[in-house]
């Protein structure tokens, strides 16, 4: 390895496993001391298991490098502010936090419960919110604008491109996006960054996607393009501290490929000279805006 994050002092959330675990393990490969941030919940939240985290701890140790045990809930207000104190209390300082928690309560729209709604939400924005908060206060009172202070979360294509089965997550990780505009808008003058991942990789999360999703071709076979390692380097790179020009920014990380996505935009307008006449409206609207939201060659739609 490189030594490119050397000294940095990085928390990763939901690092016990997946794509959370490549993450820390490449930071802390990379000369970072990591905190290893992890419930040990199922995959639908339920249950506690402190021993993922500490094998990942116990990795990292072994192959040289440094790292800590955290098992808060970042889903709780008062824990979100005990695991970023728990990086400062152990390191001195902090230099980068990386959201990856999550969990999944899949159903449709028709048939979600209230608590599969709250429990998902909870866990992505709360959680994402709690660390953030008691992170960027951290970094405020530092006021150090030439700082390379760095909140890396994770959003979902599920977010982005709306997954039918997933209104919860995906409400929670497009809202995470504007979250992740809004922190890069405020915290620039305190030497933060703000940037989403958006992932793909084979995890216990992508496991549980029932079989017919799989077959229609919306996943494919865990293999070695599908490894949560191939997630990390994106991440490395907003970590470093020559990461200075890109914020508020999504980028994707899949397989083999890292790529950039825009940031929303008016793609087409139509305007009046005084108050809309309904008919002219409806009639503008649908000759300016039905033409760009047809699918063109490139598949766009």
């Amino acid at each position: 390895m490189t030594g490119l994050l050397e000294g940095r002092v990085s928390i990763v959330t939901g690092a016990g496993r997946g794509i959370g675990a490549s993450v820390a393990r490449l930071l802390a490969a990379e000369g970072a001391q990591v905190v290893v941030n992890d419930l040990g919940v199922s995959v639908d939240g339920t249950g506690a298991d402190k021993s993922p985290a500490q094998q990942v701890v116990d990795d990292i140790k072994a192959a040289g490098g440094e790292a800590v045990v955290n098992a808060d809930d970042v889903a709780d207000f008062q824990s979100g502010e005990a695991i970023i104190r728990q990086a400062i209390d152990t390191y001195g300082r902090l230099d980068v936090l990386v959201n990856v928690a999550g969990i999944l309560r899949d159903r449709m729209i028709f048939n979600m419960t209230e608590d599969e709604w709250d429990a998902v939400v909870r866990v992505h924005m709360k959680g994402t919110f709690n660390t953030c908060r008691f992170a960027s206060a951290y970094w405020r009172e530092l006021r150090n604008a030439d700082a390379h202070h760095r909140i890396i979360n994770f959003t979902s294509g599920s977010g982005l491109h709306g997954a039918p089965g997933q209104p919860n997550y995906a409400a929670a990780k497009n809202g995470i996006v504007g979250f992740t505009y809004s922190l890069a808008n405020s915290l620039g003058r305190y030497g933060v960054t703000a940037n989403a991942i958006a992932p793909g990789a084979a995890t216990r999360m992508t496991a549980s996607v029932p079989d017919e999703r799989r077959r229609a071709g919306q996943l494919s076979d865990a293999d070695q393009e599908r490894s949560p390692d191939n997630v990390a380097p994106a991440v490395a790179f907003l970590a470093s501290e020559g990461s200075d020009w890109c914020t508020g920014q999504v980028l994707r990380a899949r397989g083999y490929e890292i790529g950039l996505y825009n940031v929303p935009t008016v793609i087409r307008a139509v305007a009046s000279t005084g108050p809309w006449d309904l008919q002219t409206a409806f009639d503008k609207i649908e000759q300016h805006f039905k033409p760009a939201l047809a699918p063109d060659s490139s598949g766009r739609s």
